[in-house]
């Protein structure tokens, strides 16, 4: 969520490049560890369709992060904006699905 509030920063020069990249990287690699412990947690506990439910969002994540894309280039960041305020749109919808249907198994 903060990073898609810092790209709408961004767009309106709020907030420049290079203070973007710096803040995205830590709540990136925090989004990526969560969600692999999600997974683990889910495979653990016997959650069978949760754990693959979330399985592609993982495995877009682990590729993202080899093939370094995780990181932002600050020198294309505006051209790449749009691009990126859709992909951290799509991947909040799947987290808080996840999050509903979790609510909705426990009770």
């Amino acid at each position: 969520m903060e990073q898609l509030v810092s790209f709408y920063d961004l767009e309106f020069d709020h907030l420049n490049p290079y203070d973007l990249a710096s803040r995205s990287i830590k709540f990136v690699l925090a989004e990526y560890f969560g969600l692999g412990l999600i997974c683990v947690i889910y495979l653990l506990a016997g959650h069978w369709f949760m754990c693959l439910l979330s399985l592609p969002h993982l495995f877009y994540n682990v590729k993202t992060y080899l093939q370094r894309r995780h990181l932002i280039d600050i020198t294309e960041i505006y051209n790449q904006l749009e691009k990126h305020k859709q992909l951290r749109m799509y991947k909040l919808g799947h987290l808080l699905s996840l999050t509903l249907m979790t609510l909705f198994w426990v009770l």
